[in-house]
């Protein structure tokens, strides 16, 4: 085991497959419950919109539960309301959701100038700068980006675009290609605001995207990505994705954080040396129905399997009681 660390230090070594003086826990997507933000007194949907609320709960995934990192982005659609979608921004029991496309052909797709400056992502950056300030070197910052097939889904329509891949392939290429462009200027502009890391999330789940598409389409966007962001990038897909692990390894990405719906052992095996995973704790059965045996033999096993960074799959539910997520760190460290 390494010297006592900080938990930025822990986070870092994990994902440079680095010792660590402990199992170290991470939340790559959002910790937000309705008790952390009764806790707190910052609530959804303000959070979304108020750097300094959205701050200040992102702070509880460290100050509360004892996470080494620390993610204020806690939905999925601020990139899109920039753009100039339509969203319903949701309340506290619910996050927001686009309402509205924008485009139907890629060559409208573009950036506003003032897109960094627009308040749904300019909140994020203030949020992370804020966060800097709060703990320098300590704790461990991810900023989080979407992809150009999430992105499509916001501003093209999920039909319109799925339905391209078959009919006009080189329409779905295009679009990847432009949308793409927005993600890498909002992760640089994370960066550059103090993010350690970067998570990416495209929602390439096995209902709406086959292994092959995944191989033919994003793969080459995504070893683009990895190329071009200048941090540690952890991809985020829900559901089942042992079928197309082989290929993200190949991505250049340097974590992959899985759900629950993969065996620990067997992603550990397809991944080898070639990405860091990063997960697995059950959402729905474990964390949000409390179920202490669950939770203890699913940490206890991704450990076992070699999993470096323990987390919960994905975003956590709502209306989950948060001394579960912190009961995961008391898991993991106490072995």
């Amino acid at each position: 085991m390494a010297a006592n660390m900080t938990p930025r230090e822990r986070f870092l070594s994990a994902l440079n497959r680095q010792p660590t003086d402990t199992v170290c826990v991470a939340n790559p997507t959002s910790l937000a419950t309705l008790d952390l933000m009764e806790q707190t007194g910052c609530f959804f949907p303000d959070v979304h919109l108020d750097a300094d609320k959205m701050a200040t709960l992102a702070a509880a995934g460290h100050g509360l539960l004892g996470y080494d990192t620390v993610a204020p982005y806690f939905s999925v659609i601020n990139e899109a309301a920039a753009l100039g979608c339509k969203v319903d921004w949701g309340d506290a029991s619910h996050m927001p959701t686009v309402r509205g496309h924008l485009f139907h052909d890629p060559d409208e797709v573009g950036a506003p100038d003032d897109f960094l400056q627009r308040q749904p992502t300019r909140t994020i950056l203030d949020a992370i700068r804020i966060l800097r300030r709060r703990y320098g070197d300590s704790v461990a910052i991810v900023g989080k980006v979407f992809g150009g097939w999430t992105l499509a889904y916001h501003t093209v329509g999920i039909e319109s675009f799925l339905v391209s891949i078959l009919d006009e392939p080189d329409r779905v290429h295009r679009f990847l290609d432009r949308l793409s462009k927005i993600t890498v200027a909002f992760a640089e502009a994370q960066i550059e605001a103090g993010a350690d890391a970067i998570t990416l999330g495209d929602h390439l789940t096995g209902d709406l995207c086959r292994p092959e598409t995944y191989r033919d389409f994003l793969l080459p966007i995504h070893q683009e990505l990895a190329r071009r962001i200048p941090c540690p990038v952890l991809l985020h897909i829900c559901g089942y994705t042992l079928d197309r692990l082989d290929y993200i390894a190949h991505s250049g990405f340097a974590a992959f954080h899985f759900d629950s719906k993969n065996n620990a052992k067997k992603a550990v095996e397809i991944a080898g040396d070639r990405i860091v995973l990063i997960g697995n704790v059950n959402n729905p059965e474990t964390l949000l129905n409390g179920n202490e045996k669950r939770l203890v033999a699913e940490v206890n096993a991704a450990i076992e399997a070699g999993v470096p960074i323990v987390a919960p799959e994905c975003a956590v539910p709502l209306n989950m009681e948060s001394k579960w997520l912190k009961r995961i760190v008391e898991v993991a460290r106490g072995r």
